[in-house]
């Protein structure tokens, strides 16, 4: 069977421009400043541009003077679309968000303000590249699309939520333990980015791409997805989540830094390979000082950063008590008695290493010697306790709480706490191979 067929390649460019090129009508046709491009729009923009895209490349556009413009200018579109689409959803859903009343009015108002920078760069590049297609005599439709065509999504209507899925309750109980700790892992992992500020363009440009760039963003996009989906599929359809307001706030802060996220991400992308200096040849270098004369890249990294991923670790942090309180009211818990490190008791390794399993799974553990109680997530807290069992000789000491850290615990004080009668570090058990 042949999937070819005998119009010509200029034939067919037509074809795969026509849609494109009547949104870009639309938009060059839009003369109301305060319009806010819908994310129907949005959605035409991103598949048009990416069908166009698709047939520039595969008939090799970007090796060919003529057409790299028009194909890196469709790229433009498609990945800017894709930010705008995202962005738009965090601003529709935000008044369905379970956040603290007024906590988050700043951010509101800069991510509406990202949006109509967003859309405003994508306004930028609509009449170059209508200029672009007449020079390549690209039929240019005769109209745009109407304005009725891309109506808002939102509405005043709610339909009535009347659909209950029951889970067993202590199904419930382990699939919130399992995604909260799962939550609270990607906030340790994130938190080592260390968005805690505003950067000036000096640093955003030591930062990417060499430090931060969209391979490590979509990774951090992945695994906020994975978590959302996993509570969607096996929480949320629940009686009881539906009456449980930290919940819905969990759910909400996995929402918005998924999509603020997914922004970062599109942005990153384009700054990378469509207008970061990469060294290629002449033909490349003018195509990337082209669209840096249409889309300004210094405003692209700003929003990436210094909106994107400052609010995704705020809202992160925002979250780290909520869903460490949900896993310490889910988790199941239970004691276990154990013995001391043989010889040198708990120096700095063993400490380490019981902080580091408890913290692996972020439900509370507590380490009691006689009566006194002790945080076993705190390696500063175990070595005190260290000092009490050596002052009164005791050998058996307690862990209390998260069942998983303490089944970890018990493996680890099998081997004597990973050490030899010398103090010298052993080969761990793989079940605590995460201690590597």
């Amino acid at each position: 069977m042949s999937f070819t067929c005998d119009i010509s390649y200029k034939e067919k460019a037509n074809i795969f421009s026509f849609e494109y090129l009547k949104c870009i009508l639309f938009v060059v046709g839009v003369e109301d400043d305060e319009y806010i491009y819908t994310k129907k729009l949005y959605s035409k923009l991103i598949t048009t541009s990416h069908i166009l895209e698709d047939f520039l490349d595969f008939h090799g556009a970007k090796k060919n003077k003529e057409w790299v413009f028009y194909r890196e200018l469709s790229a433009t579109i498609r990945h800017l679309a894709l930010a705008c689409y995202s962005q738009r959803r965090i601003l529709n859903r935000f008044k369905f968000y379970f956040f603290e009343q007024n906590r988050y009015e700043t951010f509101k108002l800069e991510a509406f303000d990202t949006l109509k920078i967003l859309q405003e760069s994508i306004r930028l590049a609509a009449p170059v590249i209508i200029e672009e297609a007449r020079r390549l005599k690209i039929n240019i439709p005769d109209t745009g699309y109407n304005l009725s065509y891309f109506p808002g999504i939102s509405s005043t209507q709610q339909l009535d939520h009347n659909i209950d899925d029951f889970n067993a309750k202590d199904q419930q109980k382990e699939n919130l333990t399992r995604i909260a700790s799962e939550f609270l892992e990607v906030v340790k992992d994130f938190d080592q980015l260390a968005f805690y500020e505003r950067y000036d363009l000096k640093k955003l440009n030591e930062l990417v791409p060499e430090q931060i760039n969209e391979v490590t963003i979509r990774r951090y996009e992945m695994l906020i997805h994975n978590i959302q989906s996993s509570f969607d599929s096996y929480v949320v359809n629940t009686k009881s989540s539906s009456e449980d307001i930290m919940l819905e706030q969990l759910r909400s802060h996995f929402s918005v830094v998924f999509h603020l996220l997914q922004v970062a991400g599109r942005l990153l992308h384009f700054y990378e390979r469509h207008m970061y200096d990469i060294g290629f040849k002449d033909v490349y270098k003018n195509v990337s000082v082209s669209l840096s004369d249409l889309i300004d890249p210094d405003v692209l990294l700003d929003r990436a950063v210094n909106y994107c991923l400052f609010y995704a670790r705020k809202f992160l942090s925002s979250g780290k008590e909520l869903a460490s309180r949900i896993l310490n009211e889910n988790m199941e818990t239970s004691t276990i008695e154990v013995g001391i490190p043989m010889d040198r008791g708990f120096h700095s390794r063993p400490s380490l290493l019981v902080a580091k399993i408890v913290q692996h799974y972020g439900g509370e553990v507590r380490m009691l010697v006689n009566n006194d109680i002790f945080d076993a997530a705190s390696v500063l807290d175990i070595q005190w306790a260290g000092g009490k069992i050596k002052k009164e000789e005791v050998e058996i000491v307690q862990f209390k709480g998260d069942l998983r850290a303490l089944t970890d615990l018990q493996i680890l004080a099998g081997v004597n706490y990973g050490e030899d009668h010398m103090g010298k570090g052993i080969p761990l058990p793989k079940e605590l191979s995460y201690l590597s």
